[in-house]
Order: structure tokens, then sequence, then C-alpha cells
């Protein structure tokens, strides 16, 4: 297997750019399959975050949304206006991050790597209006169980994989974090910092 060429980029000077692979894979998941048309990739950056440990435990992957419910850019606590920082990633605004935790993530199997990726792309509102998706009752965000709403992603992942996805798109979750880097050098990629939320009064 040419391992100099995993999924959509290329090694070059022995780096191998990860957000932009998962982009690409994100991408293609969006266009495939219909729960996902409604996501935008433009507006939604991948970064990636280094975790101190390879252990498996622990946060793989986080979606962060960029509005408020509803899509709202403000919000009232305790008696104050606030906002999220606005984020801009080549000349758009996003409305939403999604950072993978490396080396941890890439340590998975594929399968809970496919899992992964659409457990956070179906967090994503169905409006994509910079709020998450919202399920009835106290568990909002993964309905009763994760178990279930994981399960559910692995069907989601599953038809993807039978849609004749590409190959290409997806070989590089098939290695580990090591298995990259001994083939392709470093792992690199986007950093974003989480953004902040701002008081209203001291927004220029």
């Amino acid at each position: 297997m040419n391992f100099r060429r995993i999924g959509s980029v290329t090694s070059v000077a022995q780096h191998f750019d990860f957000c932009r692979a998962m982009t690409a894979l994100c991408e293609d998941i969006c266009r495939r399959h219909p729960e996902f048309r409604h996501v935008r990739m433009p507006e939604v950056p991948v970064t990636f975050s280094q975790t101190r440990s390879p252990v498996e435990w622990g946060v793989q992957a986080r979606l962060t949304p960029l509005r408020f419910e509803g899509g709202a850019s403000v919000e009232r606590r305790r008696g104050r206006l606030w906002t999220v920082q606005r984020v801009t990633h080549q000349g758009r605004e996003a409305l939403y991050i999604l950072t993978f935790f490396l080396p941890r993530f890439l340590n998975l199997s594929f399968e809970e790597k496919m899992i992964t990726v659409f457990h956070e792309l179906y967090h994503i509102s169905p409006q994509f209006n910079g709020d998450i998706r919202r399920f009835g009752g106290a568990c909002y965000m993964h309905t009763g169980s994760q178990k279930g709403y994981d399960r559910q992603m692995a069907v989601f992942a599953k038809e993807y994989l039978q849609s004749q996805a590409p190959e290409d798109l997806v070989r590089f979750l098939r290695f580990s974090f090591p298995e990259l880097q001994a083939h392709c050098g470093h792992v690199v990629g986007l950093r974003i910092a989480i953004p902040r939320l701002i008081p209203m009064d001291k927004v220029a």
C-alpha cells in the first residue's frame, strides 16, 4: 500500500495534514448521505488538539457550536447579554468548529473512528444555524442513550461505506497515529483556540 498518499492528501516534506484529509472525508459524507446534506463544511473548520497521553480513554472529538439555542447570536445569562467570539476561516464566518484529539482519536479502531466522525457531524443542527441538534427530554444531546445514539451512527457509517465511498478518502483512518508518523512524518493540521463568551457591552 502506498503510504505516501493516504486519503486526499499527499505527504509533502514529510508531513501529513490530518485536518485537510478529515475535511475532505466530511465533505464527501455530507454529499453522499442524506442525513448530512444540510452541513456546509466550509463553515465547519476541522481542527486538532494534541493530547498529553495516547491512551484511548477520554474525549476523542468535539463539536463546538458558535451560536446559542435556536441559532441566536446573543444570549442573556444572569442579567447580562453575551455573544460568542467570532471565528473566520478562509474568508467565511464559521458556525461550528470540529476538533479531533490526537493521537487519541487515531489510535481507535477504524470502526470507532468512523462512528466518532458521524457522531460529531450529527450534532450539527438540521437548520445549520450554529446551534446543536436538540432532542426532546433531559438528554437533549444524545436522545435517551448515548449508546443508542452511537449504534445509529454505526448504521450511518455503514451506509456511507456501502455507497461507493472513495477508499482514498477513508484510508488514512485505517492507520494508527504511530503508523502515520512512521510513513508520512509529522502529523500536522489546523489549530483554533476555542472561542470565548464575550459580554455585549465589551464588543467594539
